[in-house]
């Protein structure tokens, strides 16, 4: 069902309550999300973004009972990955000639998916597209997260139609930051950031302060995901200048997988020894076989340091950590602190396998972690006392 943003500007998208994963199965979307398409009327009528493809026939629908779609003047392309333009073959199938404008790079995207030359009109930083009163001012903003991405800002209304920045999944009725659930969207907002933007933190903060440097006033912001940031919507940038800072809290997490329970004994020692060098610390413990790994992401990104830990087997660790240490080396994180720990049998070489990993992935292992904590078979009583000392020593060097 669309609805009125302002007199001029209608939201025109999709809410996908039921969506559980995005990007194939690599993103959990545990509250759904919504697909966010923005019809600007003026003097000339734009449309900003369509849909995914599976929901392209019912906003096709919406879309008819809102104008006629032969009135439509400009489709604007912020984005080209197919949760954004899954809806623009069947609409241009019906409106062939219509101009679509996008970046350079949105035109090999766009080409690249669907195979057709559509109308292109490729823009820069800085153009402006009349539509009357109003006009549409165009920003590039490459790697935020895709080579074609931008954003277009609406003069009159002070919107900012921001694209994947500034957005994140969760599904709601109310579509406007006033109305959603503040802790659920803090929590999606710095999710969105932690498995998604991290890479691209020093490009988020030029792009902001490229932004600010436009000197355009800022009333609103509508992202193509998520609710739209009416109340205070510089909120969400503030946030994003914290978070593009080499963000920590002062948390440790404990990632880890254990086949009979000793490595998890381990775990449990070691944030008690963290604890019991500060007691201040937030200290965090996930099973990777059984937690989320997003949700994982989510509170490495908060942390100041990450311990991860496994049992050997077959010369290597479990293949949770393996998935998980692979994320964080695409993610980069800087500036956090991590060792290892895990029990053993026989051969024990996972503590020095996960070592060398989080180093590749950018990790400071402190010289006096350098070695991890191993214990034989089922931990007993000494070798718990001594992950309790691992914790405690690590606990002391990150107060240090």
């Amino acid at each position: 069902m669309s609805f009125k943003i302002t007199d001029s500007v209608t939201w025109v998208g999709k809410r996908d309550w039921e969506l559980r994963r995005f990007h194939g199965e690599e993103y959990s979307t545990h509250k759904g999300s919504t697909y966010n398409a923005y019809l600007v009327r003026d003097e000339k009528t734009a449309l900003i973004e369509t849909v995914w493809a599976p929901f392209a026939g019912e906003f096709l629908q919406q879309l008819k009972a809102e104008v006629d779609l032969g009135s439509i003047d400009y489709v604007i392309a912020n984005h080209a990955e197919s949760d954004h333009s899954g809806g623009l073959p069947e609409l241009l199938r019906l409106i062939p000639d219509v101009p679509v404008y996008c970046t350079a790079n949105g035109v090999k995207s766009l080409k690249g998916h669907y195979h057709q030359d559509w109308n292109f009109q490729v823009v820069k930083t800085g153009q402006r597209l009349s539509l009357g009163k109003r006009e549409l001012i165009f920003i590039e903003a490459p790697m935020l997260h895709w080579p074609d991405t931008m954003f277009c800002y609406l003069t009159g209304e002070d919107i900012l139609f921001s694209n994947d920045a500034f957005g994140h999944h969760l599904a709601t009725e109310g579509m406007y930051n006033d109305l959603a659930d503040p802790c659920a969207l803090q929590e999606e907002c710095i999710k969105y950031y932690a498995n998604i933007l991290t890479p691209f933190s020093a490009l988020v903060k030029r792009k902001i302060e490229e932004f600010a440097g436009l000197g355009l006033p800022l009333k609103m912001i509508c992202p193509s995901h998520g609710t739209i940031w009416r109340e205070n919507p510089m909120q969400i940038v503030s946030k994003y200048l914290e978070w593009a800072s080499d963000y920590q809290e002062h948390q440790v997490t404990i990632a880890y997988d254990t086949m009979w329970n000793g490595t998890r004994r381990m775990a449990e020692a070691i944030a008690q020894g963290l604890t019991e060098a500060d007691p201040t610390l937030v200290v965090k413990l996930i099973n990777a076989g059984k937690g989320d790994k997003n949700d994982i992401i989510t509170e490495v990104f908060r942390s100041r340091a990450v311990l991860v830990g496994s049992p050997t087997i077959n010369r290597g660790y479990l293949s949770s950590l393996g998935g998980l240490l692979e994320m964080m080396r695409g993610l980069g994180f800087k500036n956090k602190k991590a060792a290892a720990f895990g029990a053993y049998g026989w051969s024990g070489e996972s503590v020095k396998l996960l070592t060398a990993q989080l180093k590749e992935c950018g990790f400071e292992v402190p010289a006096a972690s350098e070695a991890g904590m191993r214990a034989m078979w089922n931990p007993d009583g000494d070798a718990l006392e001594q992950c309790r000392a691992f914790g405690r020593e690590f606990g002391q060097g990150l107060k240090r």
